[in-house]
Parts: structure tokens; C-alpha cells; sequence
């Protein structure tokens, strides 16, 4: 398997290196809110995120490329990580706006990040690739990349599946979505343009009022995968596990050697870990990643 060191050199040659920011969702921001599970998921899941009480959250609303100085009019995917400040600790969900993963390995996703800053010679690529080619064709019909208006507008897909434990230990796989409350008749009187508009636009929203969002469980059926990131499912129960909601923005808590970490493998008693690779391999790249941010390792 290919070495973190290694994977995020490669990432590097792509976006170049900047020192003190991620890898990749490199220029973002913070936010604050809360999380209420809904009665469905309490009786799905015994995690403490999932009591049905009020959950203290921290938000990053993020563009998917490495390099913090691209603006937010470029095409990217747009990322939503979600860090439950529950009682006995935290457990993060990290999505993004493409709704299916197109790879299989970390490799193939390096692979694909390359080939995607060339958008003349892409096409090549998936026809090489053509297993790809059903994920990445649903990303293009959900505009993935597409500059939103907002990021309250659009939803997240956390990739990976996890399991929930129930009070009387029963497991169930569920997949992720984060579902926007807002819609475009609900847009401010005003014009949003320039580097920062993303962050902007989110400002003017929170000064009128929260933004929401309704977490979503797909609940896997008989014969669904949850271990591969490529793998369909064919008819999930949809329930509606609480809502999102968030209430300001917060000043960078990332000052220094100070780094706050989103990782998709931390998780509380009453949510498990499934054996995706790709999810498996994502907190050995995070800890390469962090150890750079920190002067730690090579810049």
C-alpha cells in the first residue's frame, strides 16, 4: 500500500506545497452549532451523539483542493465536516458534496485528483478508468463541482458506512447525507462575488439567522456492502436521524501548532468502524498531514 509520506508528496505536486494548511480541503472555516438526534436514530444508535439531547458542534465548511488561495468561484467539490462534541468525547463525519466515491484505493484516487486538473484530457482518463464512470456521471448531474450559491444550499455525502449498536447491542450499517434546509427562495437581497464569497455569503445568512441541515441515514438492506466505498446499495430505508444547526462562525482555532483534526475513523462506544481500505488508510494520511502542518515533518 502506498506510504502517507508518499500520498501526500503526491498531493503536493498537484496543489502545491503550503505550509501550516491540509493537504487538501486547504482553505475553509469554522463554525459553531448544536445537534439533535431524533427519536428514529436514538433507538438505532447508543451513541451519545444520538441521546436526542442538544450536541455542542463544530462545523468546517471547506473547498476540496489543496491550495488555500484558490477562490471560491473555481470548480471543486465543497466539504462539510461535522465534529460531535458529545459527553465521553468527539466523533466526526466529514462529507462532501459528490455523492458517490468513485475509487476503490488511495492509489486510484491520487490517480484521479491528477488527471482532474486537466479537464481537456479527463475524459481519457475515465475511459480508462470505466469503472469510475457511474460515480463520477452522478457527481456531473448533481453539479458537484459546480460553484453553489451557498453552502447551505447543497447537500454532503459522508463516504463511508458505519455501524450502529443499539441499547441491546443489534448492528446496523448506515451511510451518511447531510440535507440542506435552505433553498433559493430563501436567499438574501444581495450580491456575493470576489474571493471570499462562500465565506461571505454564509456571514450575511448567520447574522439573519441559524442554518440547517437534517442528517440522513441510508440503513443497508440484506446483500449491501458497507465495506467498499463503490459499492451501491440497492433499496435503503431512508430515516431521519436529527438535525444540524448552525449558529456562527468562529475564529480559526488553528493558530500555531494548535490543529484541529476531522478524522472519519473516530468514533464513540455504539458506532463501529467498517473494513473499507480507503477509510482504514485516511487517519495514517491525516497524521502525515498534521505532522507537516505542525513543522513536525517536511514541508
Amino acid at each position: 500500500m502506498l506510504e502517507p509520506s508518499d500520498a501526500i508528496d503526491r498531493i503536493n505536486q498537484i496543489y502545491g506545497r503550503h505550509p501550516h494548511h491540509r493537504a487538501l480541503h486547504a482553505r475553509g472555516t469554522f463554525y459553531t452549532g448544536t445537534f439533535t438526534a431524533s427519536p428514529e436514530a436514538t433507538a438505532l444508535c447508543a451513541a451519545a451523539p444520538y441521546s436526542g439531547d442538544a450536541v455542542p458542534v463544530l462545523v468546517r465548511w471547506s473547498n476540496g483542493g489543496g491550495d488555500p488561495g484558490r477562490p471560491d468561484q473555481a470548480q471543486d467539490v465543497r466539504g462539510m465536516a461535522v465534529k460531535f462534541q458529545a459527553p465521553g468525547g468527539d466523533t466526526d463525519l466529514l462529507g462532501q458534496t459528490a455523492p458517490r466515491f468513485p475509487m476503490r484505493t488511495p492509489e486510484e484516487f491520487l490517480s484521479m485528483t491528477a488527471a482532474a486538473q486537466r479537464p481537456a484530457t479527463f475524459p481519457i482518463w475515465m475511459l480508462r478508468h470505466p469503472r469510475t464512470v457511474p460515480a463520477l456521471l452522478a457527481g456531473i448531474k448533481s453539479r458537484s463541482v459546480v460553484p453553489p450559491f451557498s453552502y447551505a444550499e447543497v447537500a454532503y455525502y459522508p463516504i463511508h458506512a458505519y455501524g450502529w449498536v443499539d441499547a441491546d447491542d443489534r448492528r446496523t450499517w448506515v451511510r451518511y447525507e447531510l440535507h440542506p434546509m435552505a433553498t433559493p427562495a430563501d436567499r438574501l437581497d444581495q450580491e456575493f462575488t470576489g474571493r471570499d464569497r462562500l465565506r461571505a455569503e454564509i456571514a450575511a445568512r448567520l447574522a439573519r439567522g441559524p442554518v440547517e441541515f437534517d442528517l440522513h441515514v441510508q440503513v443497508a438492506g440484506p446483500g449491501d456492502d458497507p465495506h467498499s466505498t463503490v459499492s451501491v446499495w440497492k433499496e435503503p430505508r431512508d430515516v431521519v436521524a436529527g438535525r444540524v444547526t448552525v449558529t456562527e462562525e468562529v475564529q480559526d482555532p488553528e493558530q500555531g501548532d494548535d490543529v484541529v483534526v476531522f478524522d472519519p475513523t473516530r468514533v464513540l462506544d455504539g458506532i463501529e468502524l467498517s473494513d473499507d481500505p480507503i477509510l482504514r488508510y485516511r487517519p495514517l494520511a491525516y497524521a502525515e498531514s498534521v505532522k507537516r502542518r505542525q513543522g513536525v515533518a517536511r514541508d
